[in-house]
């Protein structure tokens, strides 16, 4: 039987997975305007001589919240392991997939925008 320590470590886990979920959901969804908030005031400025790159786009921006969301269901895979080992597991992998889809969309995207912006 697992000890407080362990239970607690399992809990944050799961809370850290449920907190990136719901950002990156009310990001995607644009709930609340968060979505617009953070391109207006976050994305779109520049990043020291960088000029605002993919996630100044409505596009990338929708595409760096699903990767936050997919890390959030990988942390919730994790922590959920502990309960259910099937439950557990196919969120890890629905989480690494849908990441590694959306890395790929993310770095196409960041290539596209810094070719036109040339």
């Amino acid at each position: 039987m697992p000890d407080n320590r362990e239970n607690l470590s399992v809990q944050i886990v799961v809370a850290i997975g449920v907190l990136l979920c719901l950002i990156g959901f009310a990001w995607l969804l644009n709930i609340f305007g968060a979505g617009d908030y953070m391109i207006r005031r976050v994305t779109s400025q520049n990043l020291g001589s960088l000029p605002p790159g993919f996630a100044s786009t409505l596009r990338g921006f929708r595409i760096y919240a699903v990767l936050v969301a997919a890390i959030g269901v990988v942390c919730l895979g994790l922590g959920l392991t502990e309960r259910s080992v099937p439950l557990g597991a196919g969120l890890i992998v629905v989480g690494a997939v849908t990441f590694g889809i959306a890395s790929m969309l993310a770095i196409a995207g960041e290539i596209e925008t810094a070719r036109t912006k040339r």
